[in-house]
């Protein structure tokens, strides 16, 4: 993976969030939907803010588990290395080495999910699909960069990016999640 040429660029990557934005309220309103809630009672739970925001309530992840602290860390840091492995030069040791912490934090997210179960009490829920698919498409992203094929490497890793943090990840701030209160609660 010597090629350094294949940066994602700023406009593929606002095109990415974008489609994945579209593909997030799709998902939202259709849980909304399964739940009994029309798209006008979801977006109305989203516009009781009202422009009141507010610095984020650590308080509340404090004392929340520790799976989902150690979710919320490597979430965090997943996301802050993967916009930076995606905007950044490809193929480069500054690549590879950020290329493994991603890695190491995509993991540990995946896996400490697995032991969250508040969307589902006692069982999994449709979310936990996110972690297994993330298992499984880590190590293939990272044997496609071992074999040198670039283009499958790209494609894995960056829609696990899309799929397994930022689509999955919007879950987190659905009304009455964790995330959602402390950001908007």
């Amino acid at each position: 993976m010597s090629d350094t040429s294949l940066s994602i660029g700023p406009v593929r990557f606002i095109r990415m969030a974008a489609v994945g934005l579209a593909v997030t309220v799709g998902l939202i309103l259709a849980v909304g939907a399964s739940q009994g809630h029309g798209p006008a009672a979801v977006l109305a739970s989203f516009l009781h803010l009202k422009g009141r925001l507010h610095a984020p309530h650590l308080g509340l992840l404090a004392i929340a588990p520790i799976p989902i602290q150690v979710h919320v860390a490597a979430v965090s840091t997943a996301l802050g290395v993967g916009i930076a492995l995606l905007l950044g030069l490809k193929g480069d040791t500054v690549h590879r080495t950020l290329g493994w912490v991603w890695v190491v934090a995509m993991a540990t997210a995946a896996i400490s999910s697995l032991f969250i179960h508040r969307s589902n009490p006692g069982g999994y829920s449709f979310l936990h699909l996110f972690a297994g698919w993330t298992l499984i498409a880590l190590p293939m992203g990272v044997f496609a960069a071992r074999k040198h094929n670039v283009r499958l490497h790209g494609r894995t890793m960056t829609g696990l990016f899309v799929g397994g943090l930022l689509i999955a990840g919007a879950f987190a701030f659905l009304p009455g999640r964790l995330m959602w209160q402390m950001v908007f609660g």
